[in-house]
């Protein structure tokens, strides 16, 4: 006849399971991991950007000597540090940093966006002539003859594998066109406002 309390000791198994309110080991490594992730893009980003994030400034000193160091091995460790550091931020001042980097890369795809619209009318300038009668009667101001010169130039330097000289200079010549552009919506404010200081 089986003994009916063979292998029972008198109390549930469950009884002495503990109850985790506390995150798991592998929960804690992944969250680690995420905060060592934000401090090394913030290593990355310009230095006026980091300036102006908001976190406590010992953490901003260790990001900011991090981007100093150039030997390996002392950036490794710095980085470690940086880690360390961002380790001791609140979930909110984590947050913020977060919101911070996003909206960099909201930026960052506008002006990537606007330069490849600029690298695509470069290019239109140079395989059609259409193109530049089009961008002369957008912008009357600009030297006809001095386009005309850049973009055969821009072409020459092409067909022979020439430095890009002339080729960024038209560049750059679109590049100021779209910022002028840009810029009028405030002097039309300005000029608006002026009357009314007259009278």
């Amino acid at each position: 006849m089986p003994n009916p309390n063979r292998g029972s000791v008198g109390f549930q198994s469950n009884e002495f399971e503990q109850e985790y309110e506390r995150p798991s080991k592998s929960e804690l490594k992944r969250q680690m991991d995420e905060l060592q992730k934000l401090g090394a893009q913030l290593v990355a980003e310009p230095r006026d950007r980091v300036k102006r994030v908001p976190m406590p400034e010992d953490v901003k000193d260790a990001i900011l000597m991090c981007q100093t160091i150039t030997n390996h091995e002392g950036r490794r460790r710095q980085l470690q540090f940086v880690g360390k550091k961002m380790r001791t931020l609140s979930e909110e001042e984590v947050a913020v940093i977060q919101r911070t980097i996003d909206s960099w890369k909201g930026a960052s795809k506008a002006e990537t966006a606007a330069l490849h619209a600029l690298e695509r009318r470069r290019e239109k300038l140079l395989t059609d002539d259409k193109a530049l009668t089009a961008l002369l009667e957008e912008n009357p101001e600009l030297d006809a003859q001095h386009l005309r010169t850049l973009i055969r130039n821009a072409r020459k330097e092409q067909a022979e594998s020439k430095p890009p000289k002339a080729y960024r200079e038209l560049f750059q010549i679109l590049k100021d066109l779209s910022k002028k552009k840009a810029a009028p919506a405030d002097d039309d404010a300005l000029d608006d406002d002026e009357p009314a200081d007259e009278q």
